[in-house]
């Protein structure tokens, strides 16, 4: 990022995170009438914890790894539970106003602020407790196994040659302060066994430069697919130096696919393989142009497009994409954000239909931020193309 970038950036994780944490100390702390020793304590926790987390969101791209790996996996941590908290009092927020309005209606009476103590101090413990809980499984879902996802989709230029052809996609892994060595060589050996023709990695795979991350994305040399693995740049990628992860995955034998083609081959039937970059990359110099990608190829094969984000759907449909692959969405990761995201891209998960274009878009292979994820788990998608005369569907 860029001096001014960074700036914009502190100012908004600051402001955004400074009135999360307020809000919660009101909610939790000030309104709840703690006693004193426990309304200090936790007044200086959460204060502690304001400062602290955009700075760990800030400095963790500029420090390395191992010098802010703990403290990012900490900060992070909170910054799922905070939200968590922040949402489930804004879903208590009638309640409170019932209280407020109790206690303007009722007398001064001892035994009726006896009364309100007791239910704003329920009310707390129990957003806490609910937090605490709902973060707790978030986490196991977020460091559990990955779910591996199987699906056929028949594409109807597919020639028979390709058909059972199998895609291997990941996507946003997000290798970085908390995402290291360890999880890419699981998810290596994961995507080893499913015995791929081709690997598809659909960006945002890194948070973080080359010299910081080098020995964690190493394992991804062992990558294995008969026909090898490709990559598209997501928006992260741009944060952490885009040319420099380029030329890094070229050293590990992984080809980016930048606004470029390839084309595969079983005896003399072709498909074609295109890239594009982030959906959002202009501002970088580096924005997407499929049209450039396309020059030159025969519009009567079957064209399948790697492009990170869903949005780029409809840029798609206009050049006969039979079928895109995507992530950015990471499924919503955990709520409410699945709302929110629903709102940005055309499709949050799954497969979908729109016309002759079909988008599969994977929930993420990692996680960014918070290791917590609600109603979705870290996964890895198998693909098999199907040509139409061949349709197994039933």
């Amino acid at each position: 990022m860029t001096a001014s970038q960074l700036l914009v950036w502190a100012l908004l994780v600051g402001s955004v995170t400074g009135l999360g944490h307020y809000y919660v100390w009101r909610r939790l702390v000030r309104d709840a009438s703690l006693p004193r020793p426990w309304h200090r304590a936790l007044t200086v926790a959460l204060s502690a914890l304001a400062v602290g987390l955009p700075l760990t969101m800030i400095l963790g791209r500029q420090l390395p790894r191992e010098a802010v790996s703990w403290l990012a996996v900490m900060a992070f941590l909170w910054m799922g539970i905070l939200s968590n908290l922040f949402w489930f009092l804004v879903l208590t927020e009638p309640g409170r106003l019932f209280l407020v309005s109790w206690k303007r209606r009722s007398d001064s009476a001892p035994e009726n602020a006896a009364r309100r103590q007791i239910f704003k101090r329920g009310l707390a413990a129990g957003v806490a407790f609910a937090g605490a809980s709902f973060s707790g499984l978030g986490v196991a879902r977020a460091l559990g196994p990955f779910q591996i996802t199987e699906l056929d989709v028949t594409l109807k230029r597919l020639p028979r040659a390709f058909d059972g052809y199998r895609i291997v996609q990941v996507s946003d892994i997000h290798v970085g302060p908390t995402i290291g060595r360890s999880f890419i060589e699981a998810m290596v050996e994961e995507v080893n066994r499913l015995g791929a023709d081709l690997v598809a990695i659909t960006g945002d795979l890194v948070d973080g430069s080359v010299a910081s991350l080098r020995h964690h994305t190493e394992p991804l040399r062992d990558l294995r697919a008969t026909d090898g693995t490709y990559f598209v740049t997501g928006n992260h990628e741009y944060y952490s130096g885009a040319d420099d992860w380029v030329m890094e995955l070229e050293r590990l034998g992984i080809v980016t696919l930048k606004n470029s083609r390839v084309e595969l081959a079983r005896g003399d039937a072709r498909i074609d393989l295109a890239g594009v970059t982030d959906y959002r990359a202009a501002p970088y110099g580096d924005a997407p142009d499929l049209a450039l990608a396309l020059e030159g190829r025969d519009p009567n094969r079957e064209l399948i497009l790697l492009a990170h984000q869903p949005a780029e759907l409809e840029n798609a449909r206009k050049h006969g994409v039979g079928l895109q692959l995507s992530g950015h969405t990471h499924g919503g990761q955990f709520w409410p954000w699945t709302l929110v995201v629903a709102m940005i891209q055309p499709v949050v998960r799954g497969l979908a239909r729109f016309g002759d274009t079909q988008v599969y878009v994977n929930t993420g292979t990692g996680y960014w931020g918070p290791p917590l994820r609600t109603g979705n788990a870290p996964e890895i998608t198998l693909v098999r193309l199907r040509a139409p005369s061949l349709d197994r569907a039933p």
